[in-house]
């Protein structure tokens, strides 16, 4: 694949070295620091030409231009239809692009890259293919286009910025007056959005070499100088290069006029206070008759004065240049441990991902710090290993500007990382989440555009990211927007239930209870053709139309309808149950649901629970001592067909209370609590024997936690929980001995 900044596929397919840097999307901050600097040192404060925007969710594809090649290749339609039939495989991308670059068909190469780069946009290489390709047929404005559609999506990649300076410096008439000034707002462009990169030194030379080429020494000196403030991987180099140019020139050639005058007045007044000085020590010498002192001619300035001016340059310099070696120090080591700072769709490991989030907590830590904390001027040496794993305890140390003033740190950096961090690691939720923490409290519109470039461009099939936005919307109001961003995932990802269900609590929280009702109930239809989950959404609906609806009739429909299409599902006749014995006391009822479960193809142990469920309401609400013994012979006969001889408890405490609640909020039957509760409880014969109730139990309900994705609802408990233990058991000699 096209990595960003180190690997690019050649055009036979084969992976080769590039010595590009990293790529990503930079925001608004950096554009206004570098029009800053580039106003304190003499350079162009101009609009770029070409707005450049981090907004890759807006951009569009350029449309093909007109050719004359007549139909695709024999095999495009097959790769371009396993391409889009599993868009998720970058190896099916891969094939294609190299199949149509193969046989040099313009129009198919144009649909594969803009299908392509429309899912994968942070792959540059392919942006400089698709331009390359637009250029070698002819349309130079085309791959223009290109360029800017590649830039609005990865702003930061130098390699892409470069590339488009060149088409352009390779196509436009630099004879004409216009041309020189788009060039350079094009170069100030991308300093203004890859500039502060810490690999962004090859650009900078570039637009220093061009400036001396066009014979501008003080604009190609006022970017050495821009530069002088960024930390970047080379930054000796440019202050040596800075030295160079004004040792080899004079200082009035390279200077912005407002500091050469400002020096040469300040060194000529040094000179005249050591002149007036050394003449003061030479007063008494006489001179020879008719000599007089020599004198600077008016208007000339000497080499001596040349020397000091540049002395006094150098002077300022030295401590913008300290500073900025020592905010490279800091950084080194966090630079060092990122072993793949450009975008790959395989997974990276977990020291690759540690060393992201250190070196974000760092960035973080060192925006909240007080650069007048002692502590904080710290700078410890710390191992590139070490700082993979461990949070560093250093500090910024205030930056100082040619006059030695401290220079503000805003959170620029901290920008910059995070949209660095979202190339190599936009396939990971956690760091756009991260990311998205960070802008909040700022601006709920850059929050809000995270959202929108994760789940839209990167993030397309990770529901997780898709319902935190949605929760975003929610949380802040706009509950229009979450219902889209829901109703949009749902298309994305049909069947997922945990997206039906937030959908369905968002409108519930909103107090449009019937249309929550509309959305499972909708839900219960169109899944008929899978039980498990056509029961899911039935228990979800009548618990709705139960509990909040006020309407047991109801629920006990959809129960009932459900059980037909599932007659063996013990989550729907333990709901039953529970809906029947929760409501007005009715003996048929419950009698009817325990014999219709009963007679179902339940576990053993599940219709020993349902029994004694039944014996338990029997016990609270019969009306006769006759009818409760009955069933409890009904229960000591079930015992003893299912391969145990345990006598019922003396008061039917095996009730719902033994029960857990499941991840739906449904009553449970967990064996374990059942096998607690009757050692309170005088027996007569040893107890059944439960075997695998956990298990088997789980899998009877079908697994529901994983679409319903929330910690179990803890059990009420035995009674013994309660404080009750054995005084329930008073009378010993209730029921006869079997």
């Amino acid at each position: 694949m096209a990595a960003e900044g180190y690997e690019e596929m050649s055009g036979n397919g084969e992976l080769e070295e590039s010595s590009a840097t990293e790529a990503s999307e930079a925001t608004a901050s950096p554009r206004a620091e570098m029009a800053e600097m580039s106003e304190e040192n003499g350079g162009p404060a101009v609009a770029p030409d070409v707005s450049v925007r981090p907004d890759p969710v807006s951009f569009s594809m350029p449309p093909p231009a007109e050719d004359d090649e007549g139909e695709l290749p024999a095999d495009f339609e097959r790769l371009w239809k396993a391409a889009h039939d599993n868009p998720q495989d970058f190896t099916g991308w891969t094939d294609l692009l190299q199949y149509c670059e193969q046989e040099s068909h313009i129009t198919a190469s144009r649909r594969a890259l803009a299908a392509f780069l429309t899912r994968y946009p942070l792959c540059y290489g392919y942006w400089k293919k698709f331009a390359d390709l637009e250029r070698r047929a002819g349309f130079n404005n085309k791959a223009e286009e290109v360029c800017v559609q590649g830039l609005q999506a990865i702003p930061l990649s130098v390699d892409l910025w470069i590339h488009y300076i060149n088409l352009l410096l390779g196509t436009l008439d630099m004879n004409l007056p216009e041309s020189p000034s788009r060039i350079r707002s094009v170069f100030e462009d991308a300093v203004v959005a890859a500039g502060l990169d810490f690999h962004s030194d090859r650009l900078w030379d570039l637009y220093v070499e061009w400036e001396k080429e066009q014979g501008n020494m003080k604009r190609a000196v006022a970017v050495l100088d821009r530069v002088l403030k960024v930390p970047t991987q080379l930054y000796n180099t440019h202050y040596d290069k800075f030295k160079d140019q004004l040792n080899g020139q004079e200082p009035e050639e390279v200077l912005s006029t407002e500091e050469y005058e400002e020096l040469r007045t300040l060194c000529r007044q040094t000179q005249k206070a050591e002149r007036a000085k050394q003449a003061q020590e030479e007063e008494e010498e006489e001179r020879p008759p008719g000599e007089e002192e020599p004198a600077t001619p008016e208007g000339t300035d000497s080499e001596e004065l040349m020397q000091k001016i540049r002395e006094q340059v150098l002077l300022r310099r030295d401590k913008v240049y300290q500073d900025n070696e020592g905010e490279v120090r800091k950084r080194w080591h966090f630079e060092d441990a990122i072993k793949r700072p450009y975008f790959h769709v395989k997974p990276l490991d977990r020291l690759q991902l540690r060393a992201w989030h250190s070196y974000l907590d760092w960035e973080v830590a060192e925006l909240n710090k007080d650069p007048k904390d002692p502590q904080d001027s710290q700078d410890p040496q710390q191992d590139p290993d070490q700082a993979a794993t461990e949070e560093p305890e250093v500090t910024v140390q205030p930056q100082v500007d040619s006059e030695g003033a401290a220079v503000a740190h805003d959170d620029t950096r901290v920008r910059i990382l995070f949209e660095r961090c979202l190339i190599a690691c936009a396939l990971y939720e956690e760091f756009w989440i991260r990311y998205n923490q960070y802008l909040e409290s700022q601006s709920l519109e850059e929050a809000r555009a995270v959202f929108k470039r994760a789940c839209e461009v990167h993030l397309a099939y990770k529901p997780n990211i898709h319902m935190q936005w949605a929760t975003f919307e929610e949380r802040h109001g706009d509950l229009s927007e979450a219902r889209r961003v829901l109703e949009a995932l749902e298309k994305t990802l049909p069947g997922l239930a945990v997206v039906r269900l937030r959908r369905a609590a968002l409108e519930r929280r909103a107090g449009l209870l019937d249309q929550s009702e509309a959305l499972l109930r909708e839900a219960v239809d169109e899944s008929k053709e899978n039980p498990t989950l056509h029961a899911f959404f039935s228990i979800k609906l009548a618990r709705l139309l139960l509990k909040l609806g006020r309407n047991p009739s109801r629920a006990r429909g959809v129960l009932q309808e459900a059980l037909e299409i599932s007659p063996d599902n013990d989550k729907l006749h333990l709901n039953l149950l529970e809906l029947e014995v929760s409501g007005d006391p009715s003996a048929e009822a419950v009698q009817e649901c325990v014999t219709r479960a009963l007679a179902a193809a339940l576990a053993p142990h599940t219709k020993i629970l349902f029994s004694q469920r039944r014996l338990q309401f029997a016990e609270d609400y019969s009306n006769s001592i006759a009818s409760v013994l009955s069933v409890y012979e009904e229960h000591q006969k079930l015992l003893k067909e299912l391969g145990g001889t345990k006598r019922g408890a003396e008061n039917g405490d095996e009730d719902s209370e033994k029960m857990s609640k499941s991840d739906d909020g449904s009553a449970v039957a967990v064996s374990a609590e059942v096998a607690a509760t009757m050692a309170h409880v005088p027996i007569t014969t040893p107890p059944p024997p439960v075997v695998g109730a956990d298990a088997s139990s789980q899998a009877a309900y079908g697994g529901y936690s994983s679409w319903y994705q929330q910690p179990q609802y803890g059990s009420y408990g035995s009674y013994g929980s309660y404080g009750y233990q054995n005084t329930w058991n008073y009378n010993q000699g209730y029921y006869p001995p079997s």
